[in-house]
């Protein structure tokens, strides 16, 4: 690692934001590596599965600007604790309550979504501390928390079974109140934070093309990483007959890999530029999932174009977070809210999207070809605005490498 990103922010807050973040979203994927067991408890049909792992992702999303906002105006670490202690509360009470019908998953899939919300508050408390030209790096280290879906998809479908489900659910609040702890001792806001804007300045965001196009952009990348990550043990389940455990072994590996490259695709973005990589990542990815698509006989061919596409979205994830901050650095709360929530949506629309192409069609491969159609998208329009982000950010806070 550089000597001067190791001097130039603050390592424990970056290591209270990975651990925060790591924990909240092995809690906010929860119902995915459980999802064969609550589906047979429950007896839900495949359109129910993909709703019921897709919720909290939408809560997620939709969480994540109010999130956001409230960064911007109370700080980071305030509304990290906060947004915490609800959780665990959340998920004790349901464990003590007990959870035996649909309508109650999607409850509990509501509480789960302000972990999944989490993102909202760490990653602008990690990107404050650090310039410019270490907002690849640091981020993509901050962003690396979404390692936390591997924790789920690796124990939660053995625990369900040594266990039972419901207590899983109980069980996931000790390493939050582990994470919480550490946040509270180690996490510091920076100095450098922007100081809040009035309500309205927000919605001016809105207006502007970068911003919608920084939406969809993630959307692409983060949407298909969460959404594999809470529906892949489903699938795997569901198209290769394997068992839930080993189901999760194999979702954990595909997420495994997506997770551990954001920080790397940061530093590409950093060395090379966020737009000539993201160009890239998102061919890579367009061919992947159409070739998932077409239908692949065992999991032996499945698994390595997994691994293939779920590396060029977890890249992605840390490339488009290189260029947020250079275009958006004075309202990195509330973008940082905006982006992720679009990205939330993307990956509820994919887990649902699953569900219902295997309800509709007996297949999953048109909820995966429509996504593969997304990432071709996505790539041309990121070539499309490439010249115009070139000559438009010249001046804006001494812009890195677009």
């Amino acid at each position: 690692m550089h000597k001067g990103f190791l001097k130039a922010g603050h390592l424990p807050t970056l290591f209270a934001a990975f651990l925060y973040f790591d924990l909240s979203f092995m809690v906010w994927v929860l119902l995915g590596p459980l999802g064969v067991a609550i589906s047979k408890a429950l007896h839900l049909d495949p359109a129910h599965k993909g709703l019921m792992v897709a919720t909290p992702v939408l809560a997620g999303a939709l969480l994540r600007p109010v999130l956001g906002l409230l960064v911007d105006r109370f700080k980071a670490r305030r509304v990290g604790i906060g947004a915490q202690v609800v959780v665990i509360a959340g998920l004790i009470m349901a464990w003590v309550i007990g959870i035996d019908s649909f309508a109650a998953t999607l409850l509990l899939g509501c509480v789960l979504g302000l972990a999944g919300a989490s993102f909202a508050v760490a990653l602008p408390l990690a990107s404050s501390w650090y310039p410019p030209e270490f907002q690849g790096t640091a981020l993509g280290i901050a962003g690396a928390g979404n390692s936390g879906t591997v924790l789920a998809a690796l124990f939660a479908p053995a625990m369900a079974i040594a266990f039972g489900w419901q207590n899983v659910v109980g069980l996931a609040a000790i390493p939050l109140s582990v994470a919480l702890c550490v946040f509270i001792f180690a996490a510091k806001d920076s100095p450098n934070a922007p100081p809040p804007k009035p309500l309205a300045a927000y919605f001016q965001l809105l207006k502007q093309a970068d911003c919608w196009w920084f939406m969809f952009f993630y959307s692409v990348t983060f949407g298909g990483f969460v959404g594999l990550a809470s529906s892949l043990t489903i699938y795997f389940n569901d198209a290769y007959a394997l068992p839930p455990v080993i189901a999760g072994y194999c979702t954990a590996a595909v997420v495994f890999v997506g997770s551990m490259v954001r920080p790397l695709g940061g530093a590409v973005a950093d060395r090379f530029g966020g737009v000539r990589a993201l160009a890239v990542l998102y061919a890579v990815a367009a061919c992947a999932f159409a070739a998932i698509a077409g239908g692949l006989p065992t999991i032996y061919l499945a698994m390595p174009v997994f691994v293939v596409g779920m590396l060029a979205l977890g890249m992605g994830n840390g490339s488009v977070f290189q260029l947020v901050p250079q275009r958006f650095g004075r309202e990195i709360g509330i973008m940082t809210g905006l982006v992720g929530m679009s990205g939330g949506i993307g990956g509820f629309y994919l887990a649902s999207s699953l569900g219902y192409s295997k309800q509709l069609t007996g297949s999953y491969g048109a909820g995966f070809l429509v996504f593969a159609l997304l990432a071709a998208v996505a790539l041309v329009s990121i070539t499309g605005v490439r010249r115009r982000w070139r000559t438009t950010w010249a001046d804006l806070h001494g812009a890195a490498r677009v």
